[in-house]
């Protein structure tokens, strides 16, 4: 069993479910999400690179700022276009 921790401040953690696994990345559109801290970008570079030896498909997104929650029209369009997404947090 995994056990995966959520790093806001919830003086009540809510349990969550893990999203299910794609069956495979071949064919599959993953979206990169940078956040916009320092060096996400040099992280999610690699990690695309990788990917597409895979035969994933990589859509690149940004949000504005790493200080606030993803603006919901780019939450909407990364749920549109992609099967999978993932996070860049560095510094």
């Amino acid at each position: 069993m995994t056990t995966l921790f959520d790093p806001t401040s919830e003086s009540r953690p809510t349990r969550h479910e893990p999203a299910p696994r794609l069956a495979s990345l071949e064919g599959s559109r993953i979206g990169l999400l940078d956040i916009s801290k320092p060096r996400g970008n040099v992280f999610l570079d690699r990690l695309q690179v990788r990917l597409e030896e895979s035969g994933a498909s990589v859509e690149r997104f940004s949000k504005p700022t790493f200080t606030k929650n993803a603006p919901l029209d780019l939450r909407q369009r990364i749920a549109e276009r992609c099967d999978a997404v993932i996070e860049a947090l560095a510094d």
